[in-house]
């Protein structure tokens, strides 16, 4: 079955203009869900509109009511909400372009696909996507989703755009109530040192795959299993090691992910006694370091 659609409408820019279709980008429909059944019978509970002067009530008695006072409404149908017309109901009319790198990421909300509507708008479509693609900018725009403007980015993705909707700024919290008490002393040298070998020793290249929801997976082996009439095998949680310190910490971090080792020459055993000595030296005036030096040289064997 194709995709449906979550708007239709133009995308424009200036006097260049060509029609368009907007497909939500992601989906929930895999992810594991649960009914609530009534614990005897396994009966479905289905939630009903209750009125607390009538009772029970048809959805089709239901209206769309705006408070304005405390418990005071005035209400809303369908043809005030079409009386509520601008450009961008129907248009994605193209404001301005900034650079890819300049959208906060706390702003992108909900991810879209973007496709001509149609052959006929397919050679603007492509004009449009690849003046983008190569000038390594978003586009921003504004468009009508479920009877409410959204600021959105605009961009190149394959052979398609990709839409993503912005928060509103009253939406975004600010940093201060936060982040304020957290001091801002610059940390020990050598012990950000050590924390950027661990850093380093981790780097890799992002590939969404290695991330699978793990409790999902074991959520489904659970349900699985009592399917089967077997009783779930809870697995544990791992165990924490006591941590004394930051250093001790690095320490055991660096430990476990050793780099391959590499072939050593005559000048770095010679520079053996040296360092020991000079470990030996930072460990009488403090600890901690003399435990970072230590994690260091156990991670380059």
């Amino acid at each position: 079955m194709a995709p449906r659609a979550s708007w239709k409408g133009y995308l424009k820019l200036s006097l260049v203009s060509c029609p368009v279709r907007l497909y939500p980008a992601t989906t929930t429909s895999e992810r594991i869900s649960f009914n609530q059944l009534h614990k005897k019978t396994h009966n479905r509970i289905n939630m009903k509109p209750v009125d607390p002067e009538l009772g029970l009530v048809e959805r089709s008695d239901l209206v769309k009511g705006y408070e304005y006072e405390d418990k005071q409404y005035i209400i809303i149908d369908d043809a005030d909400l079409d009386a509520v017309r601008i450009e961008s109901n129907h248009t994605m009319n193209i404001e301005a372009f900034v650079d890819e790198g300049e959208v906060d990421v706390i702003y992108q909300d909900a991810p879209y696909y973007l496709a001509p509507d149609g052959a006929m708008a397919e050679e603007t479509f492509a004009v449009l996507r690849e003046a983008m693609r190569k000038s390594g900018k978003l586009a921003i725009a504004r468009l009508v989703l479920s009877s409410r403007e959204r600021v959105v980015t605009i961009g190149a993705r394959e052979n398609g755009m990709f839409v993503c909707t912005l928060r509103n700024p009253n939406e975004v919290r600010g940093t201060a109530e936060y982040f304020g008490n957290i001091p801002a002393g610059k940390p020990d040298p050598e012990m950000l040192e050590l924390a950027e070998a661990l850093i380093k020793q981790k780097e890799t290249t992002f590939d969404p795959k290695n991330y699978e929801d793990r409790y999902e997976i074991a959520l489904m082996a659970m349900i699985r299993e009592k399917l089967k009439g077997h009783k779930p095998i809870i697995a544990a949680a791992p165990e924490r090691g006591n941590v004394i310190n930051l250093m001790d910490a690095l320490k055991a971090s660096l430990s476990q992910s050793k780099p391959p080792a590499k072939s050593k020459s005559k000048t770095d055993e010679a520079a053996k006694p040296a360092a020991k000595k000079a470990a030996a030296g930072g460990a009488a005036e403090n600890p901690l370091k003399a435990n970072l030096l230590k994690a260091v040289g156990k991670s380059k064997k």
